[in-house]
């Protein structure tokens, strides 16, 4: 590694020492035990996990545990990426150290799209159609009310149509990586 490229990269882990200690001394000032917001964040985070474990299909438990977890991979990346661009911020947060939004990230969104595939399969619906519908209600119902409580924020001109977009994104990739892993066993049989 030539000296340029060295003193750049040391640049940046202190940049991003310097980033992690003021989120942790933001978190202890405005988002810790004693606030609202970080109770309903926290329900937010435990709230659809005990209602997944009791809820669901455990005939089907390993697919709609794969599904769910692309979901939330590919959720958690591109909220990390509009987190890190400036496009979105989260004024109230679980954990000071993680970007994004680890109650979404982590539990509301997966449990929602995993439910919304498990009711379509076990009724032969359209999982296509349900989750295009569960997409526009997150983007253009629930992150909205989550504005208007002050849990989110957008900016530099991104709207829920943008919201929109990144959801049926990640909803495709979640999909397409689901439906290899399961041509792909098929095809060991």
């Amino acid at each position: 590694m030539g000296t340029g490229q060295k003193e750049m990269l040391n640049k940046i882990t202190d940049m991003q020492e310097q980033l992690s200690r003021v989120q942790i001394e933001y978190w202890l000032q405005y988002t810790n035990l004693t606030t609202v917001r970080f109770w309903i964040v926290f329900l937010m985070f435990v709230i659809p996990l005990i209602v997944l474990y009791f809820r669901i299909d455990r005939k089907i438990i390993f697919l709609l545990g794969f599904y769910g977890f692309n979901v939330h991979i590919w959720f958690s990346y591109i909220n990390i990426w509009g987190v890190k661009q400036g496009y979105w911020d989260y004024p109230y947060e679980l954990l000071p150290f993680i970007p994004g939004n680890i109650s979404l990230d982590s539990s509301l969104i997966p449990v929602l799209f995993i439910f919304v595939y498990q009711w379509c399969l076990n009724r032969n619906k359209n999982v296509h159609l349900y989750s295009l519908a569960l997409i526009a209600f997150l983007s253009f119902v629930f992150k909205p009310i989550l504005m208007g409580v002050d849990l989110f924020n957008l900016n530099k001109g991104v709207n829920p149509i943008h919201i929109f977009i990144l959801y049926c994104i990640m909803y495709i990739l979640s999909q397409l990586i689901t439906i290899i892993f399961l041509k792909m066993q098929e095809g060991s049989r």
